[in-house]
């Protein structure tokens, strides 16, 4: 069988030199790949995983070997965190979680989301000022992410809140995030106890209250109460879902303002698509899907800056992947960044073109090569949920305010999500 192979001298050289100048670690990766193909080690000390690339590897990785590749790790922090969460659970014990939860995100329950997507947008930017002075988008998406998760699938006004817990939610989200860790699984990581008990306190006062008074809630929280599971256990999937759900659109709302901000014709045909659709009135989930250009957006801004850009399980047995030995135990990575640059199927990678997206390219695309969500069975839960939370938002935007980008740098960033680094800095004008 052939060896995987390792970046030699030369090839670590210039990854470092990529990785120093667009200050990324994907830029490493990206000459890795092209000098190496889609299989090659990351050789680190304590941590030298296998890195698999392309539409044959996410098929092998996310349907063909799914019962062959773990999720969870003990030993990583994400596990340490959300404990026996639906997102670091295998087999029969994610499989359940998951039927569980299934019914508050399905397609079917998101038109009774709606309505409570629209206010929350409305609420933040109320505070927005009347013209001119630029904001953050990603500390604003931010704010409308979590008010929305927490309002539509926990039933709670979370705005009393948002304050006090930004500081724990933020500290929770760097917990999991890459760092020294990855490498010394050892490393103290002082700093976090303190907020995460704040978050847990939190998360269950609210089972608490609504075990007391269990009111006709048809959301989440309420089907979880009602399946018996312990508060443990519940509080495991809030927590999964505040942590996972809210900061993946968060993410993505950011890099959305920030792609089409800095592109003023594609600016303008999504604003002009809102206003012919929706007028003035607030969103309806009709209307949404009428929205196939701002579809469009969406998808291309998930193939640039996928929220989740990396996949990470550990082989459960000795696994073969094109002629190449995966033993039991190793880690084993598949990059969604790297497939969505691949020249091999993206037609000038790294521009963004929204037109990528229109029906006719959609349907001459190879299976496996645009996978922003997962695929296979253990695809995102809350896919359907995030794309309609994604056009609100942004919708009621373009219906409410014109932007202009500051034309700051913006980096990527591999934190819990890929984020726009130091944030998205825009203008804004409201228009009524």
């Amino acid at each position: 069988m052939p060896e995987i192979p390792v970046p030699n001298n030369q090839a670590s050289l210039r990854a470092l030199n990529a990785l120093l100048r667009q200050q990324s670690v994907l830029a490493a990766l990206e000459v890795f790949h092209a000098e190496l193909g889609d299989v090659f080690r990351i050789p680190l000390p304590g941590f030298n995983p296998v890195m698999l690339v392309g539409p044959e590897a996410n098929r092998f990785l996310l349907v063909e070997q799914r019962d062959d590749l773990r999720w969870r790790s003990e030993q990583d922090p994400v596990t340490r965190l959300l404990q026996h969460g639906v997102l670091v659970e295998d087999g029969e014990a994610h499989d359940g979680l998951r039927r569980q939860m299934n019914p508050a995100l399905h397609r079917r329950a998101l038109e009774r989301y709606v309505e409570a997507m629209w206010q929350a947008t409305d609420s933040v930017t109320a505070s927005w000022p009347a013209a001119g002075e630029p904001l953050d988008m990603l500390v604003e998406m931010r704010r409308v992410a979590l008010l929305i998760l927490m309002k539509t699938l926990f039933s709670v006004d979370f705005e009393t809140e948002l304050d006090r817990l930004w500081g724990p939610i933020l500290k929770a989200l760097r917990y999991i995030s890459p760092g020294p860790w990855v490498v010394w699984r050892d490393i103290p990581r002082p700093g976090y106890r303190r907020a995460l008990h704040e978050l847990d306190a939190y998360l269950h006062q609210i089972i608490s209250q609504r075990r007391q008074n269990p009111a006709a809630h048809d959301d989440l929280l309420g089907m979880l109460i009602e399946s018996d599971m312990s508060d443990a256990l519940i509080r495991d999937q809030l927590l999964t879902l505040i942590i996972a759900g809210h900061d993946t659109s968060t993410a993505l709302l950011s890099w959305m303002l920030y792609s089409v901000s800095r592109q003023p014709e594609i600016l303008s045909k999504a604003q002009a698509e809102v206003v012919s659709v929706m007028g003035s009135s607030p969103h309806d989930l009709a209307r949404l899907n009428e929205l196939r250009y701002l579809d469009q957006v969406m998808n291309e801004t998930l193939r640039l800056y996928p929220p989740i850009h990396l996949g990470s399980r550990i082989a459960a047995r000795d696994l073969e992947f094109t002629g190449h030995p995966i033993p039991a135990g190793t880690r084993v990575l598949y990059s969604i960044y790297l497939a969505h640059r691949d020249e091999r199927y993206w037609q000038n990678p790294a521009a963004f073109m929204p037109e990528r997206f229109s029906p006719e390219e959609i349907r001459q695309r190879p299976p496996y090569t645009f996978l922003p969500f997962g695929g296979g069975s253990r695809n995102c839960i809350g896919t359907a949920f995030a794309q309609v939370e994604i056009k609100v938002v942004l919708a009621r935007i373009l219906q409410r305010f014109d932007l202009a980008f500051t034309n700051h740098k913006v980096r990527l960033h591999m934190g819990a999500t890929l984020e726009p680094h130091p944030g998205v800095r825009l203008t804004v004008r409201r228009r009524f």
